[in-house]
């Protein structure tokens, strides 16, 4: 999809009508509009300058300044006649040297400054650069990552409230119909005021229970909206069915090796290390010496544009740290240090995300079989609710347990629904905890069963 098409697409769906959106549109919008990815790019993008700002240290520090100086020190006057090519026979005169007038100095210069060996200092400083911009780069990966999770969870949690909301819906109509039946009955005189009252306390709480789903479909609209980055009021119609996902079966080593491959975390540990041993070489760089290259070219004069005097210097420098007091010994150590923490926090980040990885995969496994024995469970309520129906109509079951059952189906087929979500979830986290997770993942894409 072009960069085009997404722009219509956020244009379409941010208007206060109602859209239709279905779950690969929400993340895409949520990848082009999520506030927290705005800021992860901000991030990265500053990572970037560093790197040119590290790389500045090969290239020349060029500077230009402009003084004015007025003064009748002996010294000074002395030396500006000499810069500004203005000394004669007369300021030799011991009157003239011991108490002279007053003078105007214009100084304009350029200095060109560059570094001909610095220890490598500039170039561990670009290595850092470098590194530090990866780390922010799979920072914002992993960032990429959470959203579309976050988008996944609240778009299946959306659609389970609306969905709990609609079998609630029916079962209210199912207790409507036997309040009907129990009237019918008690006014044949098979039955009592018991019945009739039994049913409508029942009904009154499946419809308590539906103010409270709706009440979670307004909050889980509002929380997709905020993940996907629209108003928290927009409002869209969800075009994606809460149906079970098909997915391969997969090995569980295989998740952890690609987890260990792909995880943002893993790699992030991995350049941390080869950051901490760059901070190692930068250390150990200031014992060696350094030498600079100086140049400089002035112009001194009396009056701001005349009467001037010009003249230019060059300059190699050398610059050895012999000692310092043992503080570059201690920051090498220091140093050293960290590579030992970056090592074994990544360690500890390889066990972490293997235990993510087995975690996710259980409940994935977990979720896919509570789906076949909740579908099950709905059949069979519903079946035991029909039989029921018929007995209580024939006067041969009593009102607790067609009431009984009535709670049964609600239960099931919540149930049923709550697996399914549980599931669509679970494969999104399993490819979360795996590094796989995209705008192209399975999870992402309809492909159910």
């Amino acid at each position: 999809m072009n960069k085009f098409l997404i722009t219509l697409l956020v244009a379409t769906v941010s208007a206060e009508t109602q859209d239709a959106i279905a779950l690969k549109d929400a993340v895409l919008l949520a990848l082009r509009q999520n506030k927290s990815l705005e800021a992860s790019a901000a991030t990265r993008n500053a990572a970037q300058t560093r790197i040119i700002q590290a790389r500045s240290g090969l290239l020349p520090k060029i500077n230009y300044s402009e003084s004015w100086t007025r003064s009748n020190n002996p010294v000074f006057v002395f030396g500006s006649l000499l810069s500004q090519r203005q000394f004669g026979p007369q300021n030799f005169e011991i009157g003239s040297l011991n108490s002279p007038n007053f003078i105007n100095n214009f100084q304009s210069q350029i200095t060109v400054d560059q570094t001909l060996y610095g220890a490598g200092q500039t170039k561990q400083a670009v290595r850092s650069a470098e590194l530090t911009k990866d780390l922010t780069s799979e920072e914002g990966r992993r960032a990429q990552t959470e959203v579309i999770a976050q988008v996944i969870r609240a778009y299946y949690d959306s659609l389970l409230s609306a969905d709990q909301l609609s079998v609630t819906a029916q079962s209210i109509r199912s207790a409507e119909a036997d309040l009907e039946r129990a009237q019918n009955i008690r006014s044949a005189g098979m039955s009592t005021d018991v019945d009739v009252l039994s049913i409508r306390v029942h009904l009154a709480s499946v419809r308590e229970l539906r103010i409270r789903r709706q009440a979670d479909a307004d909050v889980a609209r509002a929380v997709l909206n905020d993940a996907i980055g629209l108003p928290l009021d927009a409002s869209h119609t969800l075009t994606s069915q809460l149906v079970p996902l098909d997915l391969p079966d997969v090995a569980l080593q295989s998740q952890e090796k690609t987890a260990i491959e792909q995880r943002p975390e893993a790699r992030q540990a991995k350049l941390a290390i080869s950051l901490a041993e760059t901070q190692v070489d930068a250390a150990r760089s200031t014992l060696l010496p350094q030498v600079t290259l100086h140049g400089a070219f002035e112009a001194d004069r009396q009056r701001f544009v005349t009467r001037a005097g010009d003249n230019w210097l060059i300059s190699i420098g050398l610059r050895w740290n012999l000692f310092n007091g043992f503080s570059d010994k201690a920051r090498i150590e220091e140093s050293k240090f960290a590579v030992d923490r970056s090592v074994a926090e990544e360690s500890r980040v390889g066990s972490a995300i293997r235990l993510q990885v087995r975690r996710a995969y259980a409940d994935l496994n977990a979720a896919t079989q509570r789906i076949d024995v909740a579908k099950a469970s709905v059949a069979e309520a519903e079946e035991s609710l029909r039989i029921t129906q018929n007995r209580y109509q024939a006067g041969i079951s009593n009102i607790t347990e067609l009431l009984r059952t009535e709670t049964a189906v609600l239960e099931a087929r919540t149930r049923h629904l709550a697996a399914i979500r549980d599931q669509r979830v679970a494969a999104a986290g399993l490819e979360l905890a795996a590094g796989t997770l995209t705008a192209d993942s399975a999870a992402v894409n309809e492909r159910t069963r």
